[in-house]
């Protein structure tokens, strides 16, 4: 597992509004159980298996890492957990999923590639 690939998990639940927002950690354990078959077949041009990092925070503590999947719960801010995450990777291919304009740049700055959250649905979306 060379490539780490670090999901924003608020971000990615929020960018589709299906009602997340009644159960944050109900939608977090879900894109969690989606994320096991991104880390066995790949992420955004990257093939599998991938190391996923799933990174939670606020109502969405607690949620537990699965085969596949290991879930961070922020202590504080989310964002500055996945920095912290991109920063710890360097060395190795970092890919960040987020759409927060903001993270990406931070992220950048560290070495880290990024892609939407689109990419989780379409594989195919190349990394920036």
């Amino acid at each position: 597992m060379d490539v780490r690939v670090v999901v924003d998990g608020a971000n990615v639940v929020g960018s589709v509004p299906d009602g997340w927002w009644r159960d944050r950690r109900g939608a977090a354990e879900r894109l969690r159980d989606r994320l096991v078959t991104a880390a066995r077949e790949g992420v955004a041009g990257w093939p599998g298996p991938v190391e996923v990092v799933l990174v939670v925070e606020g109502r969405a503590r607690g949620v537990e890492s699965v085969p596949g999947v290991r879930v961070v719960a922020a202590p504080g801010s989310g964002d500055d957990t996945i920095v912290e995450l991109a920063r710890e990777a360097a060395g190795r291919p970092c890919v960040v999923v987020t759409a927060d304009r903001e993270l990406r740049r931070r992220v950048a700055e560290h070495g880290a590639e990024w892609v939407g959250p689109g990419a989780l649905r379409d594989r195919d979306d190349p990394p920036r």
